[in-house]
């Protein structure tokens, strides 16, 4: 990982690049555009004009593309990494004028240029048929969740069942966050995972069985530890962000990551045959220290791995958690916000309880001041 970040580096050191602000005042006098993803990355939306020729058949597509070396022409991938080396052997190859976006086409989507579906994306009207059948959704919901981008932390057992159904409706950008490596104990509800793959790591299994999922999703993979110096990062460019995580100190980091960068966050909870689920809106709702100042004591609150948990529950919330995400992508229905949701296996209950924004909480009570971003022990105690 490190060679590669030390190969992109040395090549951005080499290389021109453009802003997304830049590419966009050309919009009378473009220059070639290339998008060098793969074919189900861009399925999820191009910059309109680009050709599509990934990095594997790059040097054999461009002679058509452009076959004068002297032509102006901008590379760009999802965050501008591989557009970066595509544009150093396109100089080697002779090209003269050749650029690389800067941020990628996650770039330009944050800055809310315009975006069209590449011809041949796959059959969406077969695919999305009984989204499209919905009034609430129909085909320019369907078309805003192929621009929409969701970060699921945790691909164990909400993250699955989350992700899955996340995938199947067709978001455009996943992102995966977890560092693990699959363990046999974990299939029992952690639904993206088989056994061939034990001993691999959680993202990049995950990224395989969402792409056969939908191909047409692209997958981002984030195989590291969450914690304060990196969530901001990891978190923006995101519009809503699933906590799969089931960990007291990952809630209230990204609870307070939510407040710093002003994106919705959903929570989950599982154990035994009990599942809880909140959404925290920044500053339109509660955020998760209005509700839970405090976490309760370990004794009180056991783990999975302590306490147990039918492998159906995580299912039950994971799912939920993902309609939460999809109403608030799509703006529809009520969600979340404001109630907690407490599913009782055994009792075969659900009850809903309405919350409100504490004026005294430390983390929501001024915009103007969200909280610094720290780790915290599993007493949910600030680590010094």
């Amino acid at each position: 990982m490190n060679d590669y970040h030390d190969l992109v580096r040395r090549a951005k050191e080499q290389i021109t690049e453009v802003t997304a602000a830049e590419l966009a005042a050309r919009r009378n006098a473009p220059p070639v555009l290339v998008d060098v993803r793969e074919a189900y990355e861009a399925a999820t939306g191009i910059i309109p004009g680009a050709h599509l020729a990934p990095r594997g058949v790059l040097e054999k597509a461009m002679p058509q593309i452009a076959p004068d070396t002297s032509t102006e022409v901008v590379l760009y991938c999802t965050v501008g990494n591989r557009s970066a080396l595509a544009a150093l052997v396109l100089a080697q190859m002779g090209y003269t004028a050749v650029a690389s976006l800067a941020g990628g086409i996650a770039h330009w989507r944050v800055n809310g240029y315009p975006i069209e579906m590449p011809a041949g994306a796959g059959d969406t009207d077969a695919r999305y048929a009984r989204h499209l059948a919905l009034p609430e959704i129909g085909r320019a919901g369907q078309q805003r969740l192929g621009e929409s981008r969701v970060l699921v932390v945790g691909a164990g057992g909400l993250g699955s069942p989350a992700a899955l159904y996340l995938a199947a409706a067709g978001v455009g950008t996943l992102g995966i966050v977890d560092y693990d490596v699959i363990d046999v104990s974990n299939l029992q509800r952690q639904v993206l995972h088989d056994t061939a793959r034990i001993g691999s790591l959680k993202v990049d299994s995950a990224a395989a069985t969402l792409s056969a999922l939908n191909p047409w999703v692209a997958v981002e993979t984030h195989a590291i530890r969450l914690e304060a110096s990196n969530v901001a990062e990891i978190a923006s460019g995101y519009d809503v962000v699933v906590d799969g995580t089931d960990s007291f100190p990952a809630r209230y980091l990204l609870n307070d990551a939510a407040l710093n960068l002003r994106i919705p966050v959903v929570h989950g909870s599982v154990v035994r045959f009990e599942g809880q689920l909140m959404v925290v809106d920044p500053y339109r709702g509660p955020c998760y220290r209005c509700v839970f100042p405090v976490p309760p004591p370990p004794e009180l609150s056991p783990s999975c791995a302590e306490a147990g948990v039918l492998g159906a529950i995580p299912g039950v919330i994971g799912s939920l958690q993902a309609v939460e995400a999809v109403k608030l992508l799509l703006g529809i229905g009520e969600t979340l916000a404001g109630r907690l949701l407490v599913f009782d296996g055994l009792a075969g209950q659900i009850d809903v309880f309405s919350t409100a924004r504490d004026p005294g909480c430390e983390a929501c009570a001024d915009p103007d001041r969200p909280p610094v971003l720290v780790d915290y022990d599993e007493a949910c105690r600030p680590v010094r």
